[in-house]
């Protein structure tokens, strides 16, 4: 029995000893570990239910385009180069040849289609629109409906399912869609943006992101993909790891189920998806190094806030407006409002995992709704939704339901003084 208490005592310290060396290692469950690939979280329409009291009258959405192949074949190609090397170095591992499969299955899924939408996308956004109409019938109602996106195809498709699945459940409303460079400074800012485009070529960012990488990435899985006795050179092994997360993270959003536990230990995929997930705050959320990135959000924000108003003063002829964007248009405006879990200020970068995920922030689809609700007393209210889950908008506030004097008020300071209304 002592020997047992013994080993217990040292199982638990040895526990406690290599968390406390590192105590902003993550945990994450290796679906969460895909981050901003992760296909759209599964939700119901019971989830959108809303008190008898009120009436829903208005609905602006923004949303992220659905799941996609990959946007590139940069990771696939680099990836093959290694792997063949290794191949011809006779240094590769079983594992290595079956990564070869898998990027060749990859490539021809893609087959010319890097980033366009596929059927899970598609699916992903009819099944929002589906429960949108459920939950807010009112809206869908012998309506008029305004649809913009950007003009990548991706979200132009994405906009196409979701309109084209409410005329699907009621052909009676007008919808009235555009696609375009015209739509860039709501969906795509930071194309033109000074300040952002200053900050993205500036060191302080890439500095974080450099050493953050060279101290995460593990060369442990490269080495076992080509082998131990492959040459690298440099940072190759890193390379090579990160490489191979790329690729296996953006597979389930193509529908290629694999079991990543056959090619990551959790510590790995959990390190590998941190480096994405901090690369993905810096450059598109609020940080202590600048806030470039969320007042790239300031015009989508302000015509948020106008549409309400022009629709209570019956200006605004549309019941829905929606937005679809990237991941790019919904992490600067997320930061930007401050919705819980997407704004994280620190000088320690190396805790963010622990705060700002890009899993739960922007998964493929992901979404914002304001619905605005009208009480029998005449009055205006205002639920925010993130990906279909009610949130609390007013930091240190816990109230889903807002009057809309006041949530205008709050969202007006979330914009930069030249630009409050």
């Amino acid at each position: 029995m002592k020997k047992l208490h013994f080993l217990l005592a040292f199982a638990i310290g040895s526990a406690l000893s290599a968390n406390a060396l590192d105590p902003t290692a993550t945990d994450y469950t290796f679906i969460e570990c895909q981050g901003s690939a992760i296909p759209y979280p599964e939700r119901t329409v019971d989830g959108l239910a809303y008190p008898d009291s009120l009436k829903p009258v208005y609905l602006n959405h923004v949303g992220r385009h659905g799941a996609r192949f990959l946007s590139s074949s940069k990771y696939t190609t680099s990836l093959l180069r290694s792997l063949h090397k290794a191949d011809s170095l006779r240094t590769i591992t079983p594992m290595g040849r079956e990564l070869i499969n898998i990027c060749n299955l990859v490539v021809e899924r893609t087959a010319g289609r890097w980033g366009a939408l596929d059927s899970l996308g598609m699916a992903e956004q009819r099944a929002i629109a589906s429960r949108a109409f459920m939950a807010f019938r009112p809206l869908f109602d012998n309506t008029k409906i305004n649809a913009i996106s950007s003009y990548v195809p991706r979200c132009v498709m994405s906009m196409d399912e979701f309109t084209h699945q409410l005329t699907r459940l009621n052909n009676k409303v007008e919808i009235y869609m555009s696609s375009g460079r015209q739509n860039s400074p709501l969906v795509r800012p930071w194309q033109d943006d000074e300040a952002y485009k200053e900050y993205m070529a500036g060191e302080a960012w890439h500095k974080v992101y450099d050493d953050y990488f060279s101290q995460q990435v593990p060369p442990s899985l490269a080495e076992r993909t080509l082998g131990k006795s492959y040459p690298f050179d440099g940072d190759e092994a890193k390379d090579v790891s990160m490489a191979i997360y790329k690729v296996l993270a953006g597979c389930s959003a193509m529908s290629i189920e694999l079991d990543l536990q056959k090619y990551f230990t959790k510590a790995e995929i959990n390190a590998l998806w941190s480096v994405e997930n901090l690369h993905h705050y810096l450059t598109h959320s609020a940080s202590t190094l600048s806030n470039a990135a969320p007042e790239l959000a300031s015009r989508l924000l302000a015509e948020l806030i106008s549409t309400v108003d022009d629709y209570i003063d019956g200006k605004n002829q549309y019941s829905v407006m929606l937005r679809f964007g990237h991941a790019e248009t919904m992490m600067p405006l997320l930061a930007l409002i401050h919705i819980p879990g997407c704004y994280y200020m620190t000088n320690y970068f190396d805790t963010v995992g622990l705060h700002w995920r890009d899993f739960y922030v922007v998964p493929m689809a992901s979404n914002l709704q304001m619905i605005v609700f009208r009480a029998e007393s005449g009055k205006y209210y205002v639920r925010v939704d993130l990906n279909e889950v009610p949130v609390p908008l007013i930091p240190g506030r816990s109230d889903i339901y807002i009057p809309w004097s006041t949530t205008r008020e709050y969202l007006n300071r979330c914009l930069p003084l030249s630009m409050q209304i």
